[in-house]
């Protein structure tokens, strides 16, 4: 991956638009992560780290039932849901919590949206040592409830967001305000290729892992580059990770796949690079295609999972959208769950929603590639955490009479 200019910046995107209390904060921050990524002890203690810890190297699983059902191109599955703590996540805060830690400093703070980040940060935290605070949008702490639960048992806690949409970007704000508040002793563990410089740089730098992994994976197994990587595109972290595996190799097709929602056309989605509800704004920070109307308001995103509903996009990804080396797709919520029952019957995988926009374009474009090629689809979390909304989706009978009877014991356990 080209390094960003100077001022943070990936083509016209980009950039460190931040407040003058944090001027210094950030000086610092580019400082130590620019001496912690030219020093080779250190990337050899997260290679370790990640292997011990998680699940590193996670596998490239060859879809074969898959592969058979739609006739075209070999299909392989890297599995970054049998990564620690369920998602790639993993990937970015075990880095960042070593930065910490070679910083001296004691707490972090993080946004999340669909929880996997918010779980990702608490483990980090209980396992250096640092206190934690998760801020979610309240729309968030009610649809990935059972990650809540998980978090606040690892000892974080988390802090429900009642401003704006109640979703991520409400998230993103509010920890922004924390950090200016608690700026000396505190870390931001920003969860995404977003935000100011070099927030974009750095996690998709620890997120690379999953690239260097599964390009030498798919030559092992395939023997030759695949034909396309397709990875789904929320801020873009799991993106960018697998990505960089292939980025110099111009007969590999990038494929990101954004939420569609009910459909481009309704304006209820979160589809920021193949859209026409997009255009170059200012937020959060830095400079990217956000969602939002003339006036630079920000528009209300939709998506059926809480990952991919963030209004901007990596400016990493923005750039590289202009350079035209990623295709950018989009897949709406109907094709999500089609998909993701597809993969369940078929392979007996189940993939998040978020990555399941992902297969769905992988999907629609296997058969019509030759059987002597491969694709592979990045699976960047797994479906578990989105058991409500995934039942809910399916309108599953016995899920139902489950929570129902589940709520009434619960109730009669209270007035006893």
């Amino acid at each position: 991956m080209n390094p960003p200019t100077e001022d943070g910046h990936y083509g016209r995107w980009g950039g460190s638009y931040v407040p003058e209390v944090l001027h210094d904060t950030f000086k610092r921050l580019k400082e130590d992560f620019a001496a912690a990524k030219a020093d080779p002890d250190f990337w050899r203690e997260y290679v370790e780290l990640m292997s011990t810890y998680s699940c590193r190297p996670t596998p490239l699983t060859f879809a074969e039932n898959l592969t058979r059902h739609f006739g075209g191109a070999k299909i392989y599955i890297k599995r970054e849901d049998l990564n620690h703590t369920g998602a790639h996540k993993a990937n970015n805060v075990i880095g960042q919590g070593l930065l910490v830690k070679r910083m001296g400093k004691t707490r972090v703070i993080a946004e999340t949206g669909a929880g996997q980040h918010g779980v990702a940060t608490a483990t980090m935290a209980a396992k250096f040592g640092f206190e934690c605070t998760v801020y979610m949008g309240e729309v968030d702490v009610l649809r990935q409830r059972p990650n809540v639960f998980w978090m606040e048992k690892l000892g974080a806690k988390v802090v429900p967001v009642t401003d704006g949409s109640r979703i991520l970007k409400d998230a993103i704000n509010e920890a922004f305000r924390d950090w200016v508040t608690n700026m000396d002793n505190t870390h931001y563990v920003l969860g995404t290729a977003c935000g100011p410089a070099p927030f974009p740089e750095m996690v998709s730098w620890f997120q690379s892992i999953i690239g260097i992994e599964a390009r030498k994976q798919i030559l092992h197994y395939h023997h030759t580059l695949p034909a396309r990587v397709y990875a789904c595109v929320g801020g873009g972290s799991n993106a960018m990770g697998i990505f960089q595996g292939f980025l110099d190799d111009d007969n590999v097709e990038l494929v990101g796949v954004e939420a569609g929602g009910h459909g481009l056309s309704t304006g209820k989605h979160a589809s920021r690079l193949c859209s026409d509800d997009a255009s170059p704004g200012m937020a959060q920070g830095y400079k990217t295609m956000f969602l939002q109307n003339s006036d630079g308001q920000m528009l209300e995103t939709h998506s059926v999972s809480a990952g991919l509903d963030y209004v901007g996009v990596s400016p990493i990804l923005a750039n590289l959208n202009d350079q035209k080396r990623v295709r950018f797709e989009s897949a709406t919520d109907v094709e999500v769950i089609e998909a993701l029952n597809l993969t369940m019957k078929k392979e007996g995988i189940i993939p998040a929603l978020e990555s399941s926009h992902a297969f769905v374009q992988a999907f629609k474009e296997a058969p019509g590639l030759p059987k002597d090629s491969a694709i592979i689809i990045n699976q960047s979390g797994r479906g578990d955490k989105d058991i409500f909304t995934i039942a809910h989706a399916l309108k599953d009978p016995s899920w139902k009479e489950f929570i129902i009877n589940e709520a009434r014991e619960y109730q009669q356990g209270e007035s006893k």
